[in-house]
């Protein structure tokens, strides 16, 4: 799907928008992905859940409550009601069609666990193959769950994978991933800086989030991080000295 060794051979290191241009925008929105682009993001990052009637929407938590007031949650509610608890959801479709009208590469991170068990795998497959000019544009699927990552190829192969990892992601569970990428939390790359040799001594990609501080903006690229995934793409380019 897209072009999936694009993420390790691009030269220099890419800006990914984490939930869109985010510091300046309400998370997950249009407007926040519109913001992006104006900021010169290369990607978008975000996060999927499926509705009770299986949409898959851009929704970071379980529940509404945080975002939209609502008590409900996603898997328990259908698209219908979500959208009138949040009428500036979006949907997974909505999401990939401005990504391609606007060229920007997408990371789609799968949440886990859920009720859904892993059809959200599923689900991704299916709109990914029905979206007009997905090849023009990269897409890598992510997940925190390793057997999300092992679902998304048997579902299917094509599509490019990224394997997340947190403080108490064991290494061997990253070595063994069948995922073409890493994507290791800033603090943990920080601290252990290795890391990142480690993951490319793998012939993996290296995507990391969530980076929005100067002085870890600069390690990503000393250390050779492939995408940065970071709140504020302008200010990114702006301590990278990007055009």
């Amino acid at each position: 799907m897209g072009k999936p060794n694009l993420f390790a051979t691009l030269g220099r290191m890419q800006i990914y928008a984490h939930r869109g241009a985010s510091a300046d925008f309400p998370e997950l929105t249009l407007a926040a992905y519109e913001g992006a682009v104006a900021q010169g993001a290369d990607g978008f990052e975000c996060d999927l859940r499926l509705t009770k009637d299986e949409v898959p929407v851009l929704w970071h938590n379980a529940s509404m409550l945080e975002r939209a007031g609502n008590p409900g949650l996603i898997a328990e509610m259908t698209f219908a009601e979500v959208s009138r608890a949040y009428p500036q959801i979006l949907t997974l479709a909505e999401f990939l069609d401005f990504a391609v009208s606007n060229k920007k590469g997408v990371l789609l991170e799968t949440k886990h666990p859920v009720i859904s068990g892993n059809r959200i795998e599923e689900v991704i497959a299916q709109t990914l193959a029905t979206t007009s000019g997905i090849a023009s544009i990269d897409v890598s699927v992510m997940s925190f769950s390793w057997f999300a990552i092992e679902k998304m190829k048997r579902v299917d192969p094509s599509i490019h994978t990224t394997f997340l990892m947190h403080k108490h992601t064991s290494w061997l569970q990253a070595k063994l991933s069948s995922a073409a990428a890493i994507g290791p939390g800033i603090n943990e790359l920080r601290e252990e800086p290795i890391r990142a040799k480690r993951i490319k001594d793998l012939g993996r990609s290296l995507n990391v989030w969530t980076v929005n501080e100067d002085s870890d903006i600069k390690l990503c690229e000393k250390v050779g991080v492939d995408i940065l995934i970071t709140n504020k793409p302008a200010h990114a380019r702006e301590v990278l000295r990007y055009p």
